[in-house]
């Protein structure tokens, strides 16, 4: 047999193989691009307190591998980045009462960036957090300076 038709048959199995593997759909690919973006953010604006790994900061900042209370909260996660957040919190039977700075400076997108990143990461699988998401959920009575208690934005979340 003939090397060259071997060599075709291989070179179209390769170039099948590779294009059924780039056929992602896209959501999987805007989900890698938000978490992506995400993580530059996260690593400026929020590893200082939350960790690189999202263990937190002892019990001055709460980690972020809580996916419980990330769920549970989800709709309250784009006012707290904004607008950041005081007041006691519960995470993983812990207690923290350290405020969170606000962030007025990320735009809408940023946040659903860096909302992607932390709610996929350290142990967390939510999918994307959309710009439509973040929209829906940040609470429009409050002004950039002004920085909620823990309780506003739960009462502003549902």
């Amino acid at each position: 047999m003939s090397k060259v038709p071997v060599l075709i048959l291989l070179a179209a199995t390769y170039l099948l193989i590779v294009t059924c593997q780039g056929c992602q759909g896209g959501l999987d690919i805007k989900t890698a691009q938000y978490y992506t973006n995400g993580h530059q953010l996260y690593s400026t604006h929020c590893a200082n307190c939350h960790g690189d790994k999202g263990e937190g900061l002892g019990l001055l900042y709460p980690p972020l591998t809580d996916s419980g209370y990330l769920t549970e909260n989800r709709s309250a996660l784009p006012g707290i980045v904004q607008h950041g957040m005081s007041g006691e919190i519960t995470v993983s039977g812990e207690k923290y009462n350290m405020e969170m700075p606000a962030n007025p400076q990320l735009s809408v997108v940023e946040i659903a960036y860096i909302l992607t990143y932390v709610t996929n990461s350290f142990g967390n699988k939510s999918g994307v957090f959309s710009e439509e998401e973040v929209l829906e959920n940040l609470p429009d009575y409050l002004t950039p300076s002004q920085i909620p208690s823990h309780s506003k934005l739960e009462k502003s979340a549902f």
